[in-house]
């Protein structure tokens, strides 16, 4: 059975709308950056201050490449996209799915930046990385759903439609 991983930028809604697919699909869930807070003892932000951008993403980068479910939604950090090998493993079991929403819905909705556990270099801005990853996110998906505007829901069924329907099962690891 095939995994359906999302991605996307920060606030994308790649958490909230891959609990409502896998249950809808009745699929295992597994956010990738509560992995990375289990695996640490610290909140994301908590590592980034802590151990900075590079230490976070070596973390990360493991966290996908130890990922070994299946029949799974796979929420992803916003920079998973960046690491090639993680995202050519998650093709290889699966679908990746790009949930794209415009940086103004995204500058909306990040109110938490701060505290959220967005990995910015330095004089980065929220815009920069929106134009930074947007090429990646479109180029390593194999699907992309227009999510601007849509409820929760409307994803849902367009994931389910893109991917080729409700599979069922019950197997997470």
């Amino acid at each position: 059975m095939e995994n359906i991983i999302l991605v996307g930028m920060p606030a994308c809604g790649k958490s909230t709308v891959g609990v409502v697919l896998a249950k809808t699909m009745n699929k295992g869930f597994v956010d990738t950056d509560i992995s990375i807070q289990q695996r640490e003892g610290h909140t994301l932000q908590e590592i980034i201050d802590i151990h900075g951008n590079d230490y976070f993403h070596q973390v990360e980068q493991s966290v996908l490449l130890d990922f070994d479910g299946e029949d799974c939604v796979v929420a992803t950090g916003g920079s998973a996209i960046y690491f090639a090998d993680a995202m050519e493993k998650f093709k290889e079991q699966g679908k990746v799915v790009y949930i794209r929403v415009s940086l103004k819905t995204i500058l909306r909705r990040l109110n938490n930046i701060k505290t959220r556990g967005v990995t910015l270099g330095k004089g980065q801005t929220i815009e920069d990385l929106y134009e930074e990853r947007t090429p990646l996110y479109e180029n390593r998906s194999d699907i992309i759903i227009d999510a601007e505007g849509l409820s929760i829901e409307e994803i849902v069924e367009e994931i389910i439609r893109q991917t080729g329907g409700e599979e069922k099962s019950d197997r997470c690891k």
